[in-house]
């Protein structure tokens, strides 16, 4: 045996690159080795599998948020009928192949009584209406989807769709969630939505072809969807149809999907049901979105659709679809340097990013900043890279206070906002991005308390130091913006010294959310406000209403809660 390895070894040293080859191609073999042996499997996607079912109308987006495992291997075969497990994938694990027997999940009466206790406490954002039947072929609830076979959560189901403006959120088989606007199938019993969450074992997420619905009492009217389409409401016939909304089509067997499809076809941002007519346009002058009419009086069934309404001849329902309204979406550079420097001053957490996003839109000028955020330049804040004094933006982002820094500036839009909110927001861009969230650890450790002691004095400073040292200081209030963002977003305007252009601002009105809003649905389940940081905002509250009364300006809205 020595006398053999010897051999080797002269061997080598003859011929060294036939040694580092090999010895390659042992590490190559090693590491093939050890990646076959972490995983069992590859998963495999049919197309069929990705679209709707007969009878679902226009395919929509897959929205697949599959986190794999170790364990999961192909699946190779499904029997006609029968019930997948997860989206294309069976278990290798010791589970029982049958998932449809209760005894494999206990006792379903104690699951639906711990899903029940689950449930009051998302009453405040959604509402568990029942467990429903569900049919792969045709689907209960006919929007988007996704799946999570590790962390899906009631919560995270209801936020996801909440964030796309569906009216319902139900889940499914403990990992699956499914989003629409109307719910299309009969009752099941309580006892068969018997399925744990596969993200939170205390809570029930339906059951083999079994739904878990809820009805999302946060969704804002305004971001009803159906389909791609967003719900903006039933209002009057204009005057001047034919102008207001200048492409029509008879549709005999109207439905909503048709009229959107069709606008969306002419490449309208707007599409209005009319009976058995559909029209396409813009908000104009001529119709401008801002008086809603009661639904009911849009009431009537669809002759395609006896589910839906298609309006009536004099009241029209409304819907935004995907095309993009690009009247307000040009921006560039100030052609000539700006002779005076204008602030937008916020508290963090007000909405600056919001109201630079709406400012852009509404003049067709970049806003610059003070600061320098690579995440907003990325996101198209093209004035962000320049120094604040160059002169080429319309006005600058600031969250500076004090004498010398406010004096730079010759005039300012000051935005304020609730400080409870602003806090809340600004504690979440710290720990979790623009449009991120902060993690439970956060808001349960020293540092939230930590943070109100800091910022919550500075809310109520930043805001008396802009009205004692800032020249032309025009007030707005954040809940004022959101609430009549035509008329604010005028003032805003006119600061600016940019003639207002009405159809513009409407196109805004379209365009408003902008890439950095966060879900509205989703919010902490407790109150992370103690008594006594309570009655120390409350306290700055007072302080800042008074010093707004003194300059003649109305006080702090009503909705700043406790006063």
């Amino acid at each position: 045996m020595a006398k053999l390895l010897v051999k080797f070894q002269r061997y080598f040293r003859r011929k060294p690159v036939r040694f580092f080859t090999l010895l390659a191609l042992y590490l190559a073999a090693g590491s093939l080795v050890f990646l076959h042996s972490g995983f069992s499997g590859e998963p495999t996607v049919t197309g069929s599998q990705r679209s709707p079912g007969a009878g679902e109308g226009p395919g929509l987006p897959y929205l697949g948020v599959m986190q794999l495992s170790r364990g999961f291997k192909a699946a190779a075969t499904m029997p006609e009928g029968g019930r997948r497990h997860g989206p294309w994938f069976k278990s290798t694990s010791k589970e029982p192949a049958e998932r449809g027997k209760a005894g494999d999940y206990g006792s379903a009466r104690s699951r639906v009584l711990r899903g029940r206790s689950g449930r009051e406490k998302e009453e405040d954002r959604a509402r568990y209406i029942g467990c429903y039947v569900d049919n792969t072929r045709r689907r209960t609830l006919r929007g988007v989807s996704f799946f999570d076979y590790k962390k899906m959560t009631v919560f995270r189901c209801q936020d996801n769709c909440a964030e796309r403006g569906y009216l319902y959120a139900g889940l499914e088989f403990g990992a699956e969630c499914y989003c629409g606007h109307k719910v299309q199938a009969s009752n099941a019993s309580e006892s068969e939505c018997n399925m744990e969450c596969k993200g939170e074992r205390s809570n029930t997420c339906g059951g083999v072809n079994r739904l878990s619905i809820y009805r999302l009492e946060l969704a804002q009217e305004s971001a009803r969807r159906y389909g791609s389409a967003i719900f903006r409401g039933c209002f009057r016939q204009p005057e001047n149809i034919s102008i207001a909304l200048p492409v029509s089509q008879l549709m005999l067997n109207m439905s909503v999907d048709k009229c959107v499809d069709f606008c969306t076809e002419k490449e309208y941002p707007l599409s209005a049901l009319a009976g058995t007519t559909c029209r396409c346009g813009f908000p104009t002058t001529l119709f401008t979105l801002h008086e809603r009419e009661d639904e009911q009086l849009c009431a009537q069934k669809c002759a395609g659709e006896e589910f839906e309404s298609c309006g009536t001849t004099e009241y029209l329902l409304v819907y935004q679809t995907q095309v993009q309204d690009n009247r307000c979406m040009d921006r560039r550079f100030l052609p000539t340097h700006a002779k005076q420097l204008v602030a937008l001053a916020s508290f963090p957490g007000a909405g600056n990013t919001w109201a630079r996003h709406l400012i852009e839109l509404a003049t067709g000028f970049y806003t610059g900043s003070y600061y320098f955020d690579g995440s907003l330049y990325n996101k198209g804040f093209k004035g962000e890279r320049d120094h604040w004094r160059s002169g080429r933006t319309i006005c600058i982002k600031t969250h500076e206070s004090g004498q010398k820094e406010i004096e730079s500036f010759d005039s300012a839009i000051l935005l304020i906002r609730n400080p409870y909110k602003a806090l809340m927001a600004e504690f979440n861009r710290k720990y979790g991005g623009h449009i991120g969230f902060a993690a439970h650890a956060h808001w349960k450790g020293k540092e939230w308390p930590e943070f109100v002691a800091n910022y919550a004095p500075w809310w109520a400073t930043h805001t008396l130091d802009w009205l004692r040292y800032g020249k032309k200081v025009l007030v707005v209030h954040f809940e004022d913006l959101k609430r009549d963002l035509f008329v604010q977003l005028q003032r805003m305007v006119g600061l600016l010294g940019i003639a207002a252009c009405e159809d513009r601002l409407l196109c805004v009105e379209g365009q408003k959310d902008g890439n950095f809003k966060r879900s509205g649905l989703r919010k902490l389940e407790y109150d992370p406000y103690t008594p006594e940081m309570r009655k120390m905002i409350s306290g700055y509250i007072k302080t800042v209403d008074t010093a707004l009364k003194l300059q003649n300006l109305s006080g702090v809205p009503d909705d700043y809660y406790p006063r």
